[in-house]
């Protein structure tokens, strides 16, 4: 077997073995930070929710409460705005999803299904944390979430949600007197939650990976033909021209003219010994005539 043909046979296992490995790891990276980065859109879309939701509750409601005696205006609730508002930015980024999820709502569209339910749970408890980022199974795939609790910080807000006979007649009329009401405060009553399809995630990791792979298979193979080339011209080549020169000498050819190699590195110290050993067998053959 030749040395080129052994070189590349070692190369293509290295090649292999590191293409395979880099794989690996690449695809979970490229992962991890598609899911991080979704995550962080997502909370950026949380964070303009909340920012909605004070927004209301602190500077557009106070306007309204006169109004609101008379007929009740949705916009002057905190949840209602986020919602409308973050759904309106959803049209351009209409992978998200953002819901202002309640236990007990005024307004029928956030009620929290099952698993919006125990996210809430998990928010009531003492140790709960300030924020949950999770997976879940949906008909259409796994869906990325990441959730906030809504926790009734302000007085006003029982206002409309302690007892109907508190609550604004116009509310009342509206959604009833049965649902909405009594919450407390420093309750958690809900969880403001941006969901999206782990497919948007993935799909992003699988097109980085695929020019990932690209990039590498084409530098290994960049790398394997420089090495190839620097092996042909730096070894095979010239010990081939030194093996040839070698079996003339060998064969009695001793006036064959010494392999010039200029180079100093070991081919050509290999070079300068076969050029004096052919001058030394020379020498010898001259004496055994005398």
């Amino acid at each position: 077997m030749k040395l080129l043909l052994k070189f590349n046979l070692v190369f293509l296992l290295v090649f292999a073995a590191g293409f395979a490995l880099s794989a690996v790891v690449a695809r979970n990276l490229l992962q991890e930070n598609a899911k991080d980065e979704v995550l962080d859109r997502g909370r950026l879309i949380m964070e303009s929710a909340v920012a909605v939701a004070g927004y209301t509750s602190t500077q557009i409601a106070p306007l309204l409460v006169a109004q609101m005696e008379d007929h009740f205006l949705p916009q002057s609730v905190p949840s209602y705005s986020s919602f409308e508002v973050v759904n309106a930015i959803g049209k351009l980024r209409p992978e998200y999803a953002y819901k202002p999820a309640t236990l007990n709502p005024t307004n029928p569209r956030d009620h929290a299904r099952d698993w919006e339910a125990d996210v809430i749970q998990r928010f009531r408890q003492d140790d709960a944390p300030d924020e949950a980022v999770g997976e879940r199974g949906t008909p259409t795939g796994r869906s990325l979430y990441v959730a906030r609790p809504i926790r009734i910080t302000d007085a006003a807000c029982l206002r409309c949600h302690s007892t109907p006979a508190a609550a604004p007649r116009s509310l009342v009329e509206q959604y009833g007197g049965v649902n909405g009401f009594g919450w407390q405060f420093n309750e958690v009553v809900g969880a403001r939650i941006v969901s999206v399809p782990m497919s948007v995630p993935l799909a992003r990791a699988d097109h980085a990976f695929q020019v990932v792979l690209a990039l590498l298979a084409a530098m290994f193979v960049a790398i394997g033909l420089t090495l190839n080339l620097m092996l042909y011209w730096m070894v095979i080549r010239p010990v081939s021209r030194l093996s040839a020169v070698a079996d003339r000498v060998s064969m009695g050819e001793l006036d064959v003219a010494d392999f010039e190699f200029r180079a100093r590195d070991e081919i050509g110290v290999l070079a300068a010994s076969v050029a004096r050993m052919r001058r030394s067998l020379v020498h010898a053959m001259k004496l055994l005539e005398r």
